[in-house]
């Protein structure tokens, strides 16, 4: 089987994060993101879930590359807006990837939103094929509440305002170790690495 895994994304917070993780227990298998193979037009994520556009753009990048591909879709799924920002997060203020105005926006959504009113998760669903084409998709949620104002500097997206259950820091007080070990996309991907590993014949 191949020795490198593409992670279908640009993103290089999200890229390093799962690097840490699948590194570790994938010896052998270097872990490549879309800025190391050659650029293939990307489709919009039209999924109405997070299932379906991780499995979507999985699908799409093994079409293009060969490559055995994981993907994921993730975002904030808020009560208090009935699931939204969800499969939108990242371009809740209408500009792709602009966290400090989606951030803003969602603050401004919730302002008077009571604290115990204010619970929501962080939801993850991975999915991995191989030019095979086998594939393999499963899903994972964070849950906490929003608080009024940005805290911490680690992390990426809507972090900095995510208080997680059982915690006084948010994501984004938190370090890498402390985040892969609770965050949505830390347990979707330690539970996707032996399907990985069983998949890429490392096992």
């Amino acid at each position: 089987m191949s020795d490198r895994l593409l992670l279908a994304t640009r993103n290089p917070g999200k890229l390093a994060e799962l690097q840490r993780l699948l590194e570790r227990a994938v010896p052998g298998v270097a872990v490549v993101g879309l800025r190391d193979v050659p650029d293939y037009p990307e489709a919009p994520e039209t999924g109405a879930t997070f299932v379906e556009n991780a499995l979507l753009k999985a699908r799409e990048a093994v079409r293009y590359t060969g490559l055995p591909a994981v993907a994921d879709d993730s975002g904030l799924t808020v009560d208090a807006l009935n699931g939204m920002p969800g499969v939108l997060s990242a371009r809740w203020s209408g500009r792709h990837g602009d966290d400090a105005a989606n951030t803003a926006l969602l603050l401004g959504q919730l302002a008077d939103v009571p604290d115990e009113r204010r619970g929501g998760a962080f939801v993850c669903a991975a999915a991995l094929v191989t030019p095979d084409g086998a594939e393999r998709v499963l899903e994972r949620s964070w849950r906490g509440r929003v608080v009024r104002e940005s805290r911490g500097s680690n992390g990426f997206g809507y972090d900095p305002v995510f208080l997680p259950d059982g915690l006084e820091r948010t994501a984004a007080e938190l370090t890498a170790a402390e985040k892969d070990a609770r965050s949505h996309r830390g347990q979707a991907f330690a539970a996707l690495v032996p399907l990985v590993a069983e998949l890429l014949g490392r096992s």
